[in-house]
């Protein structure tokens, strides 16, 4: 997964996808690397944190679902010779790598979502702004955005799309889906942004086009995004001791209320979930200590530079020896599916 400029913004600007890592400055300030320090890169993408990290003397270990950004990755790790570990896998695995790998980190960085390289590769599907086949799926592995399309019923896409795309016209739009698989499987991107024109109108002047939220909450479903943030949040605050930086950047109003509610939970700004401790016990010692500032946003400048920068935000916070909170995913507001797990439809 990359994190770096994000699909909000490429559907804005509709601009080529040179890597520019999003809020680079403002990142590294955040994690504070010094060097011999060991930091886990947990969605390494095209590799502009850990670049940066490294240049600071730093070691890393950096994580990425995408078998394409890890062989990607392997001329950075020739260039810093035994500072660069790299390994393919979730990003919700971050325990059980760095456990693999011995590696005991003074910070981790987070930057959540799809990336410029995905975007642009008409072949992945990820972009209605390019014709490829529907696919969406970050590892290559697993049902594909095309399976739950033509398998899924009326009402389980209507929730994808309403509670994970937050698309209005989610069921009128997951109607004329099964409507037109009836007459032909929906193998690509153009048919599928087709279709949703077809129920919301075609695009004018700066609005979004009309089928980003339906993608993005296919592309949620598919790869089990917000859940996927929700345990390496969780991951990482049982991995940093005292001390230990977590930084998040992320680019959906979604993303960012697990990241926000997840730092208010573990910094005592809101109530330990009654589903964990009995109303009477005292609320748990705050696990994480969170800096004045935030969320930090681009600048306009950055924006103006690097269009897909302009929903980016970033949050940290600095862990504290108090022992970790259980993960309460309710809590953190993940959305309800009442829908098939996607990989019974494999």
């Amino acid at each position: 997964m990359i994190r770096r400029g994000r699909e909000e913004g490429a559907r804005a600007a509709g601009e080529p996808a040179d890597h520019v890592p999003v809020l680079l400055s403002q990142v590294m300030r955040a994690l504070a690397p010094q060097s011999g320090e060991r930091f886990i890169d947990a969605t390494f993408g095209a590799g502009g944190y850990t670049r940066a990290l490294l240049e600071a003397g730093a070691e890393v270990l950096a994580i990425d679902r995408d078998p394409v950004a890890i062989t990607r990755a392997q001329a950075l790790a020739a260039e810093h010779p035994g500072r660069l570990q790299l390994a393919q896998a979730r990003f919700s695995q971050i325990e059980q790598i760095a456990d693999a790998h011995g590696f005991a980190p003074d910070g981790v960085v987070l930057d959540v979502g799809v990336s410029s390289m995905q975007l642009d590769e008409a072949a992945r599907g990820f972009s209605f702004m390019q014709e490829g086949p529907l696919d969406m799926r970050m590892s290559g592995e697993g049902p594909s955005a095309a399976d739950v399309v033509n398998t899924l019923e009326e009402r389980e896409l209507a929730q994808i799309f309403q509670r994970l795309g937050e698309e209005k016209r989610a069921r009128a739009i997951a109607k004329r889906i099964v409507a037109a698989r009836a007459e032909a499987p929906i193998e690509t991107t153009g048919r599928l942004s087709q279709i949703v024109e077809g129920v919301l109108g075609p695009k004018r002047g700066d609005r979004i086009h009309p089928a980003t939220r339906t993608f993005q909450g296919l592309r949620l479903y598919v790869n089990d995004e917000l859940g996927e943030l929700a345990e390496a949040l969780a991951g990482a605050e049982r991995l940093l001791s005292q001390d230990g930086r977590l930084v998040v950047v992320s680019f959906h109003s979604l993303e960012d209320r697990i990241v926000k509610r997840f730092f208010a939970a573990r910094s005592g700004k809101t109530p330990a979930p009654s589903r964990h401790l009995p109303p009477d016990t005292a609320a748990p010692p705050p696990s994480f200590q969170l800096p004045r500032g935030q969320p930090v946003t681009p600048d306009d400048s950055e924006i103006e530079a690097n269009p897909r920068a302009r929903s980016a935000r970033l949050r940290w916070g600095i862990r504290t020896d108090a022992p970790p909170l259980p993960l309460d995913r309710e809590a953190l507001g993940l959305p309800r599916l009442e829908v098939r797990d996607v990989s019974a439809l494999g």
